[in-house]
């Protein structure tokens, strides 16, 4: 993980991504947290998954796994995951679709490749975020909520077009349901499309899923893969000459620090070290049908975020 320097008024810090090959040429880039940044409003981890192309009889095969204190929000560009969880849920994900996974006091779930899926094999590529609950819902009941694409809000404009997966921005408000202030919103701009970046929360950041972006009025721009934090009220336009796709993350930030091991999250230590007890010790729910499990990985070398 490392960062750039840029000139652009406004701009905080461009953090570049490592690539991290998982097996059988399925890559995964890391936005957050780094030894950089640790959040950008409630997010506190985003991963960029593939694009992979998986041979028919192959998948995405991530074994059952837990989180306490988060939200899991996955959505696609391409291809298709099954989810399934410790309360019961199992759902089949496609593109401009929303799976929201409330963690709170603790859930576990995995995410294939489904039968038909695994059987023709395709492509492979989205996003996955983990947003921190406030304090008082860590310990909130998990569930889980599938949103269709119809029911996302969109708004074009100018070869412009905006979907708003979760929270508020451009006057719209999504129905996913947000435990905090926040905005996630995917942006496809055309051939010499533009879009205005306002003030609406106060931390944000641009991830440029694909394409280039220049800002009106200023030299320089950012490409493929970087993840772009902005200055708190920072206002610009960006532009793309070739067309590209966005990510835009943002929200208020919280008071209280927020840990993080592995898949747990909280703004208590000993809470972190009560769950990875649990995970050891399988008082965990499990997922129906499933035997498999991902197992608590050694406590990795301590992580100084700023």
């Amino acid at each position: 993980m490392s960062i750039r320097s840029s000139d652009i008024e406004g701009v905080e810090q461009v953090i570049l991504p490592p690539v991290r090959d998982l097996g059988d040429g399925f890559t995964v880039r890391r936005a957050l947290p780094s030894a950089h940044r640790r959040m950008v409003g409630p997010f506190i981890f985003f991963d960029q998954m593939g694009p992979a192309a998986f041979r028919g009889g192959e998948g995405l095969d991530v074994r059952p796994h837990p989180h306490i204190g988060l939200a899991t929000v996955t959505y696609l560009l391409e291809g298709e995951i099954l989810h399934r969880d410790s309360v019961g849920s199992v759902q089949a994900i496609r593109p401009g679709e929303v799976n929201w996974m409330t963690a709170g006091s603790g859930i576990v779930h995995s995410e294939r490749a489904g039968p038909e899926t695994r059987a023709a094999g395709g492509g492979l590529f989205g996003l996955q975020t983990w947003l921190a609950l406030p304090a008082d819902q860590e310990e909130a009941a998990p569930e889980f909520a599938h949103y269709k694409a119809a029911d996302i809000p969109v708004i074009e404009d100018a070869g412009t077009r905006l979907t708003l997966i979760a929270g508020t921005s451009d006057g719209l408000r999504s129905p996913v349901k947000a435990f905090s202030d926040l905005v996630y919103a995917d942006i496809q701009l055309g051939t010499g499309a533009r879009y205005q970046l306002k003030g609406e929360h106060v931390e944000r950041a641009i991830y440029v899923v694909a394409g280039a972006i220049e800002v009106v009025g200023q030299t320089g721009g950012f490409a493929t893969g970087e993840l772009v934090v902005f200055k708190p009220g920072a206002e610009i336009i960006v532009h793309a000459p070739q067309g590209a796709r966005l990510m835009l993350i943002g929200g208020e930030p919280f008071p209280e620090r927020r840990h993080i091991f592995w898949n747990f999250v909280s703004s208590r230590e000993d809470r972190i070290e009560q769950a990875k007890a649990d995970w050891r010790e399988d008082r965990f729910a499990h997922v129906p049908g499933e035997q498999e499990f991902i197992p608590l990985p050694a406590d990795p070398r301590p992580v100084r975020y700023p």
